[in-house]
């Protein structure tokens, strides 16, 4: 099944002689297929290698004008996927773009700790950057349009929208290339990081995390539960945050005394791996209500981030709670004005504004998203 990326109809635009587009995004997400899609509708001579190609490889890792130039002269477009692999990236991209001006250059890795630390400071101003995520409510809603998103929404919810995964018709058969995605994929770029040597504990961690979605984490509890120092376990969900398994959302705050800032949420970018951490793959109806909820708000959380970073929408996200254990799922702020939204699977579930937020800020909208009217928010 060819579902048409988001990308696919821009990224001609995003693309300058002399800069490169950095395409980043979790391993399996789709960027080799999106690139080959493109290139092979591309208009003019190109060239598409990858980072772990030898030849490739050898010619990057020179850093001999003369050899780029040579190498790549004449072509319109240069594509190196899983450039995350190449010795001396960004000194080998930054020769190319001097050396070959007229050719527009894409780099796509699944690693942005590794990639955007080799190529950020020699390509200042000249590289563009761009997320691709696992397929978005956005790409499946314009694929195949809301009634059918809302259709498949329990199956997204428990196996996520990898797509491979999504495509893949029979259920098992989805469990099972979300827990090989698991053990293969996610953690293979942290697993070779020289200084992380202890696979077990770092599974244990996110573990933790797939049982604490849409809660405070603490990192004093977490470094208890797996046997590491405080500074270990940040560096290690800084590590998983950089190879796009999680992301965190902090408290919001303007200064008042009862409100709870200094803490933090942490969501998968792919509900389906997070039940396979967890090692649930169980249907709705029989998970309890708290369970149903955290997939909910994941599901939800994700695909808000997909959309903000898709549309560049510049806003600013957050979750609200005070001491007093009032609090709102996710909160939004553009320039001064404040948008609250309350995450609720059940239509009929009666809702309330929190007293402390409707004092503290009159002027903010407030609004409930459950499944019949989700799609406006994700879309």
């Amino acid at each position: 099944m060819d579902i048409r990326r988001i990308y696919q109809n821009s990224l001609s635009s995003l693309l300058a002689p002399g800069k490169v587009l950095a395409l980043y995004g979790p391993r399996r997400a789709g960027k080799t297929t999106l690139l080959k899609a493109f290139v092979s509708e591309f208009k003019g001579k190109y060239f598409f290698g990858s980072g772990e190609d030898s030849a490739v490889r050898s010619i990057f890792k020179s850093g001999d004008a003369n050899l780029i130039r040579n190498s790549f002269a004449g072509y319109d477009l240069v594509v190196i996927d899983e450039a995350q692999a190449l010795p001396n990236a960004g000194l080998g991209l930054k020769l190319l773009v001097d050396n070959v001006p007229a050719a527009r250059v894409v780099a796509s890795g699944s690693s942005s700790f590794e990639l955007a630390g080799k190529i950020g400071e020699p390509l200042t101003g000249r590289k563009r950057t761009r997320m691709l995520f696992p397929l978005s409510a956005m790409e499946l809603a314009e694929h195949f349009g809301n009634m059918e998103l809302r259709r498949r929404l329990e199956e997204i919810l428990i196996y996520g929208s990898y797509p491979e995964i999504f495509t893949t018709e029979n259920l098992d058969d989805k469990a099972e290339l979300l827990d090989e995605l698991r053990d293969d994929y996610l953690f293979k770029d942290i697993l070779a990081y020289e200084r992380v040597r202890d696979s077990d504990k770092l599974r244990r961690i996110v573990t933790l995390l797939a049982y604490q979605t849409g809660k405070e984490v603490s990192l004093n509890e977490l470094s208890r539960n797996v046997g590491m120092s405080v500074p270990t376990v940040e560096r290690y969900l800084d590590l998983l945050e950089k190879t796009f398994v999680i992301f965190k959302i902090s408290g919001f705050s303007r200064n008042l005394r009862s409100e709870v800032s200094k803490t933090r949420r942490y969501y998968f970018w792919d509900n389906g791996v997070m039940n396979s951490v967890a090692g649930n793959f169980n249907l709705l109806s029989r998970r309890d209500e708290k369970s149903v909820g955290a997939l909910w708000e994941n599901f939800l959380v994700s695909e808000r981030v997909k959309r903000r970073h898709y549309r560049r929408e510049r806003v600013n996200a957050y979750f609200w709670r005070t001491y007093a254990q009032q609090e709102i799922d996710w909160v939004e702020e553009c320039g001064n004005e404040l948008s609250a939204f309350e995450f609720k699977w059940n239509p009929a579930a009666k809702v309330r504004i929190p007293t402390m937020w409707a004092a503290a800020y009159p002027g903010a909208r407030f609004s409930v998203v459950h499944r019949d009217n989700f799609t406006g928010f994700v879309c």
